[in-house]
């Protein structure tokens, strides 16, 4: 494989904090350098996949020198429960932090039983 072929298939895995509530399942990802305009997320059966291209606004007069980072996107796949309703997912990209909603089905909330007496 070509070294430039194994630069466009490489990605930056980006850190994500995952928490469960009663209405969904909220997911944090941290994507500096991704603008709205780069930023692909995407449903295909019970996988969620966000995208990203990083685009580093730097002068065009700054040569670059050293660089340990050299993948220029990010990618990261969830494999999401039945229990959640895609069709509703929710997405927010503010200064590089994308924030995810995904609400559960209404069967899949908990739910009070109302016991009665004869």
């Amino acid at each position: 494989m070509e070294a430039t072929q194994r630069n466009a298939e490489a990605a930056l895995v980006p850190p994500v904090d995952i928490r469960e509530t009663a209405e969904g399942i909220s997911v944090v990802a941290d994507m500096p350098g991704v603008a709205k305009e780069d930023l692909s997320i995407g449903v295909e059966g019970d996988q969620l996949t966000i995208e990203g291209a990083v685009r580093l606004r730097e002068s065009s007069k700054l040569q670059q020198v050293y660089a340990e980072i050299r993948v220029d996107r990010y990618k990261r796949t969830f494999v999401l429960s039945r229990d959640l309703d895609t069709e509703r997912i929710e997405a927010k990209l503010q200064n590089g932090v994308l924030n995810l909603f995904i609400p559960k089905v209404e069967r899949a909330k908990p739910r009070r039983i109302e016991v009665k007496t004869s």
